[in-house]
């Protein structure tokens, strides 16, 4: 009995201690489709929660990722054969986020080491999944993929954009574009410290459409052919609409 509890003391002295923690908030939780939406931000704060003073040895950093819902992509080279531009060789990849935001408080290279950017898919090329395509250089269709989303502005790398004070509250703001897809999107939050990961939180954050947005996506997906007999109605009316304008100014 005395071993048993000897032996049960030294686990517990070997097992280690969960000193600091996150709490963290959003500013937003829910995000509306509209005919006139135009983007919105969201603002994420938080604050470290410790059961010890922090180390003085190391500096915490944190780095917050929001990522839409992934769906496949289909990526493309084009090379000019025959003096035309035309589709060569292309990839399939499994699943690309729709959008992706990192904020860090320094340089994502400087604050996390390669092994936990691997482990926690955080940097944009690793969020991305394309494996089994059998294509030798992938990885340049990958960084084209990140860089056309990059400059539709649903791929962002905010490094240094995360506001850390005296070790215990940050905050950032993100920016959510217009073009967003529907679907829930997952904010991710982490704690480092001498490039390791020693918490991480998870919130989501809902994107829908609705009202007449809503009307229309259910319309196209649900019952196609009463889409396509309404967009013909009103694409009729309007040439016809046009038409009368245009005769009643030259009367």
């Amino acid at each position: 009995m005395t071993r048993l509890l000897l032996l049960l003391a030294l686990l517990g002295l070997a097992a280690p201690v969960r000193a600091e923690t996150v709490v963290a908030g959003l500013s937003r939780d829910a995000i509306s489709i509209t005919t006139n939406f135009a983007g919105s931000e969201i603002l994420i704060f938080g604050a470290v929660s410790r059961d010890a003073p922090p180390p003085g040895d190391s500096d915490l950093e944190v780095v917050i990722t929001v990522e839409g819902p992934p769906r496949p992509v289909t990526v493309r080279r084009k090379d000019r054969r025959f003096g035309v531009w035309m589709n060569t060789d292309a990839i399939e990849v499994d699943a690309a986020p729709t959008f992706y935001a990192v904020a860090t408080t320094d340089a994502l290279h400087a604050i996390m080491t390669h092994t936990e950017d691997l482990r926690h898919r955080v940097s944009i090329p690793w969020a991305i999944r394309a494996v089994g395509t059998g294509v030798a250089d992938q990885e340049r269709f990958v960084d084209a993929l990140v860089r056309l989303r990059l400059g539709e502005d649903l791929y962002q790398l905010n490094e240094g954009a995360v506001t850390l004070r005296d070790e215990t509250l940050f905050d950032t703001s993100v920016r959510l574009p217009a073009n967003l897809t529907e679907g829930d999107y997952r904010t991710r939050i982490f704690l480092l410290r001498d490039g390791e990961v020693i918490d991480v939180l998870t919130q989501d954050i809902t994107v829908r459409k609705v009202g007449l947005e809503r009307w229309i996506f259910n319309l196209a997906h649900e019952r196609p052919l009463v889409y396509a007999l309404v967009s013909l109605a009103i694409a009729i009316g309007a040439g016809w609409g046009a038409s009368a304008v245009f005769r009643y100014i030259r009367t």
